[in-house]
């Protein structure tokens, strides 16, 4: 399940890739479908803005962001794989840190939908676009430990807690209060 925070985190990302997106496009049809659905999408009338994302990607087929924003929708609604299907295309056609964007938001919807080793590929590739992408680093952890990788877990958290992730310091600091210090001795000793 998605926290709070990170949900949060999520929509603030796409909020600023929808004012850079709208701010540098020549108008056009697919804008107006899009702003509309996103005022409904913020209003929670996820239906009717999910009929403008869809008329915006059918005027232009190549709108990265009304995929993201009708992926979102998709998610909510708990249709995943039509979500998988959205933000492949958010990888397929947006700019480089939206593509880190489409990647981290198939994994989530991937980790939501029991698909952990299929989640932690799509958070590789966010990561290797975008280091600093906190939220990856988590989330990314959360699908090692379903996997039984208890190791990558810590090691995924520690770098999220490092980079301010307070759930991951948290979860850490309950459960591996020396993590801290160097790799070797923060890990709990097996006999």
């Amino acid at each position: 399940m998605m926290h709070k925070k990170t949900r949060a985190l999520l929509f603030s990302i796409t909020a600023i890739l929808l004012l850079f997106t709208t701010a540098t496009a020549a108008g056009g049809q697919e804008n107006d479908y899009f702003n509309r659905g996103y005022e409904k999408h913020l209003q929670g009338d996820i239906k009717a803005a999910m009929k403008d994302y869809s008329a915006a990607i059918e005027i232009n087929p190549r709108f990265a962001m009304a995929y993201q924003m009708r992926g979102a929708v998709w998610q909510r609604m708990k249709m995943y794989d039509k979500a998988i299907n959205d933000f492949s295309m958010v990888i397929v056609f947006g700019e480089t840190y939206f593509k880190a964007v489409g990647y981290y938001n198939r994994g989530i919807v991937k980790n939501m939908a029991g698909d952990f080793f299929g989640a932690i590929p799509d958070f590789n590739e966010a990561l290797n676009i975008d280091k600093r992408m906190v939220a990856a680093y988590f989330h990314r952890g959360i699908a090692k430990s379903r996997t039984g990788d208890s190791f990558g877990r810590i090691q995924d958290f520690r770098e999220a807690a490092r980079l301010g992730d307070v759930n991951a310091e948290k979860w850490l600091n309950t459960y591996y209060p020396t993590w801290k210090q160097p790799v070797a001795s923060a890990l709990p000793q097996t006999n």
